[in-house]
């Protein structure tokens, strides 16, 4: 049976998980990344206390030490 271009991308991206990504502006390698939907949404309730931390502290210093953020699919 032969998937149609719509049918392997929904598939792709029902296996897709996303992350929200804040790379830092001064060290390459370097970033703030946590689980989100496709749209960028984080549960701020799923995280550990660090995380939310870390995640309400990237969003503070965009643009001062770390670029805007981006939504990036991870298999696996």
């Amino acid at each position: 049976m032969e998937l149609t271009t719509a049918q392997s991308q929904a598939q792709a991206e029902a296996q897709a998980r996303y992350v929200l990504r804040f790379q830092s502006l001064f060290h390459e390698g370097r970033a703030y990344a946590f689980p989100c939907d496709a749209q960028g949404h984080v549960d701020l309730d799923a995280l550990s206390d660090k995380a939310r931390n870390n995640y309400l502290y990237a969003r503070a210093v965009i643009g001062r030490e770390v670029a805007m953020p981006a939504v990036e699919p991870t298999f696996h």
